[in-house]
């Protein structure tokens, strides 16, 4: 192929310029910003808002000494001295919630809020979620320790 076949191929196949040693202008491929939407969940209210603590259906999760890291602590501690093993039937407990074999640890004699017997690490027990919902909660319920 020589030069003029070349160039032949360039004009046919080419930028159609006017002048063809002068180079396009180049498009202008910016595009324009898109407004994002405003954030719609902080505007929302939370339904416990404007409520007083006796109006709440229930106690809230972050209430209460159990949902802390010293008692997350003092759980594993318990369920390793008892070696994951239901103290009640023996059922090694190596589920997870909220299968029966899942791990509870339950206090012996319900601690009714005294904050000294609901950390005694001698009134602590590793049982079974099977366990501690169908016989001990009954046993609670009758009043007993």
């Amino acid at each position: 192929m020589g030069a003029t076949d070349i160039e032949q191929m360039y004009m046919t196949f080419g930028p159609k310029s006017p002048d063809k040693h002068k180079p396009l202008a180049q498009p202008d491929l910016t595009m324009p910003r898109l407004k994002s939407p405003k954030p719609r969940l902080g505007s929302m209210r939370s339904r416990w808002d404007g409520l007083a603590q006796h109006e709440r259906k229930g106690p809230r999760r972050s209430d209460g000494p159990i949902n802390t890291a010293r008692w997350q602590r003092l759980r594993l501690k318990i369920l390793n001295r008892d070696g994951w093993q239901c103290q009640a039937t023996g059922v090694a407990l190596v589920g997870r919630y909220p299968a029966p074999n899942s791990p509870v640890v339950d206090h012996i004699r319900a601690h009714r809020g005294d904050l000294d017997l609901f950390w005694d690490e001698d009134n602590l027990q590793a049982v079974s979620k099977a366990y501690h919902d169908r016989v001990k909660q009954g046993i609670e319920k009758r009043g007993r320790p």
